[in-house]
């Protein structure tokens, strides 16, 4: 696959992550923190926060992989 195509790839797929990711930590929050206090509220946040990272490391990890050699 050539390297701008896995690029363009990869970016689509960030962006969708970032986006669908935001809307379930979301939804999840309202659903299940609205009568928890500040501090559980936080720690959500703060997990919720740095966990959308690892699935972003392996696409861009994907993305910068080096392209297969053909062979003859």
């Amino acid at each position: 696959m050539p390297v701008r195509l896995r690029k363009f790839i990869g970016m689509l797929a960030l962006v969708v992550l970032v986006v669908v990711y935001a809307l379930v930590s979301t939804a999840v929050a309202v659903a299940q923190l609205a009568d928890k206090g500040a501090l559980v509220h936080l720690a959500y946040y703060v997990v919720s926060g740095l966990l959308w990272v690892l699935p972003a490391m392996v696409l861009i990890k994907w993305m910068e992989g080096k392209p297969r050699q053909q062979h003859d």
